[in-house]
């Protein structure tokens, strides 16, 4: 959170203080003035300049603070910063037409050292008049390499950001005893009991073939909100991205939040537009289907049941009644099958067309559930999920669908662990587009009826 709002300052700060000092830079230029027909062309580009040096401070590393840590680090992505922008401004003033010829590049030269300077002040006067604490992150290293010991005692030079790096953990019993200045907590097999009595907020693996293991460990036996990283082999960085690095050592998480905050946003609001427009245009077929299974089964009409939604809230997931009344008096909770004599011969129908599934609309609509995603399951079936079932508790951090990766791709009544499979394929790789060929794939099941059964 502190790193967060720090790199919100940071931005706001640095457009101010990038617009200041080219604004400084015209005073000094023409003698304390602002004359029009030169200062107009900077007003008028002024949003996209500002843009322009804020993607180069991205680009060098000024909104990360753990690249900018010493003074000569810090002057040096300035440098860079401001030299970059000023590049690119001069290039968009070139390029955007003749009006924009009389924007002075000698202020532009001038602005260059008042920028930079402006840039190193701010930052300097925080810290030394600040007393910015950075949260302590306890950091467990699994493994006991050269490599690992190197890594630990990079991220030790690093304490003034709260870095603290509990111990080693070996790769397994028994291993050489490691000569280093880092304890070593245990083996492989002790990750999680290790990150519940050390309180452990980041994992790092230096050793690729406690992977499986550890994050399985992980999913099974914590569920805190533990950071788990490795350096990265050959073969792994061809399959993903290299997120951060400790001086020239390249760490990949695996533990990254399954979409970023754009993508969610935007889904929700095609939620809310989609779900609220198929309401309106459906509202006939509601009705007949309302009257059809009144005339057929009788009162109640609708079916709601309680269901596991994201971070394991619950709420009622809303369906037209397919089954005899009372289907479950005698049996309990159990999984709908195949030829299953509980459904009726209507609700049979609407469940291969997935028409039974249409007053989900109104659960989109208030924001429980999602067109697509995992399908929700019961509290009581959950539990028994995250206790047999490695990872199942992944599948948690997403908000539920009508529709999913699993129901399009596997069968009505396949197998949990196929489904979650399915259901993590899905939510580390989700995007509109793989949305949109679920949607779409999710028409072809209901036209052809292939696994709705």
């Amino acid at each position: 959170m502190v790193r967060s709002r720090f790199v919100v300052l940071s931005v706001i700060l640095d457009a101010l203080f990038v617009n200041a000092g080219i604004v400084a830079a015209f005073f000094i230029r023409f003698g304390g003035e602002l004359p029009t027909f030169n200062f107009q062309p900077y007003v008028a580009l002024s949003p996209l300049i500002t843009v322009l040096y804020l993607a180069a401070g991205y680009i060098f590393g000024l909104y990360e603070p753990e690249r900018t840590e010493g003074t000569w680090e810090l002057a040096r992505a300035a440098f860079q910063s401001v030299t970059l922008g000023m590049v690119l401004t001069v290039a968009v003033a070139f390029f955007a037409g003749p009006r924009f010829f009389s924007f002075s590049r000698l202020v532009l030269l001038i602005a260059w050292a008042v920028q930079f300077v402006l840039l190193i002040g701010w930052r300097s006067l925080l810290l030394r008049f600040t007393s910015v604490l950075w949260p302590e992150q306890r950091i467990l290293i699994v493994g006991t390499s050269d490599l690992a010991v190197e890594l630990a005692t990079e991220l030790e030079h690093r304490a003034g950001w709260g870095y603290r790096v509990v111990g080693l953990v070996r790769r397994a019993e028994p291993e050489d005893e490691v000569d280093s200045a880092f304890p070593v907590l245990g083996s492989a097999h002790d990750v999680a009991r290790i990150v519940e009595r050390e309180s452990i907020d980041r994992i790092i693996i230096a050793s690729p073939t406690a992977h499986r293991e550890i994050i399985e460990d992980m999913a099974l036996n914590n569920e805190s909100d533990v950071r788990v990283e490795v350096i990265p082999e050959l073969y792994e960085i061809f399959i993903g991205t290299v997120d951060s690095t400790v001086s020239d050592i390249p760490l990949m998480e695996l533990t990254r939040p399954a979409a970023p905050g754009w993508y969610l946003s935007t889904k929700r609001l095609l939620d809310v537009i989609t779900s609220l427009a198929a309401l309106i245009v459906l509202s006939p077929l509601l009705l007949f289907v309302t009257l059809a299974v009144l005339v057929t089964m009788g009162w109640p009409v609708f079916f709601a049941q309680e269901r596991v939604g994201r971070r394991g809230h619950t709420f009622n997931v809303l369906k037209f009644r397919t089954m005899v009344k009372n289907a479950e008096a005698l049996s309990g909770p159990v999984l709908a099958e195949e030829d299953d004599p509980r459904i009726t011969a209507l609700g049979r129908f609407l469940r291969a067309s997935r028409i039974d599934e249409l007053p989900q609309l109104v659960n989109i609509l208030a924001g429980q559930m999602s067109w697509v995603g995992p399908r929700p399951e019961r509290p009581h079936f959950v539990d028994r999920y995250v206790e047999e079932i490695p990872g199942y508790r992944e599948r948690l951090k997403v908000k539920p669908g009508v529709t999913g990766l699993a129901q399009v791709s596997g069968g009505y009544a396949t197998t949990p662990e196929r489904k979650l499979k399915f259901d993590l394929i899905y939510m580390y790789h989700q995007n509109l587009l793989m949305d949109l060929q679920i949607l779409v794939e999710t028409v072809r099941v209901v036209l052809t009826g292939r696994g709705a059964r």
